[in-house]
């Protein structure tokens, strides 16, 4: 009955620790419960059957749990829950023979702390300095 109790305290924790890491963000009850499952399956293994299959049990936890999510998040599910677009920005082209450092513009909206302003007739993207 003890095995089977270490192994159900195995399987939950690294669940909990799966779904620490896949649904869950930050750091929450069920990574820090996971962990303690872990933990305590290892202390059970250590005091029910004594000094190696506790070393085993350990060493076990300590590979399985990280293989676990590495595996995960290489499969195809993993790479479904993971955010995997790249953000690319762009730059505008500004005419510089008709907008120069020190022109004076007018927003065509909020300007907080960047938005659209209209410059010599040309619209382009502009930052608020604060003042």
């Amino acid at each position: 009955m003890t095995i089977f109790a270490i192994i159900l305290l195995i399987l939950l924790g690294l669940l909990l620790l799966l779904l620490e890491f896949t649904v869950i963000p930050g750091v929450t009850v069920a990574g820090i419960g996971g962990l303690a499952l872990l933990g305590g399956a290892v202390y059970m293994s250590f005091v029910h059957y004594g000094t190696l299959p506790g070393f085993i049990t350990l060493a076990f936890v300590l590979i399985a749990a990280p293989l676990l999510i590495f595996r995960f998040f290489r499969s195809k599910t993993g790479k479904v829950m993971v955010l995997d677009t790249l953000v690319d920005g762009k730059i505008e082209n500004i005419n510089s023979e008709k907008i120069t450092p020190g022109d004076t513009g007018i927003t065509l909206g909020r300007l907080a702390p960047s938005g659209k302003v209209k410059v010599n007739g040309e619209v382009v993207e502009a930052q608020s300095t604060g003042s």
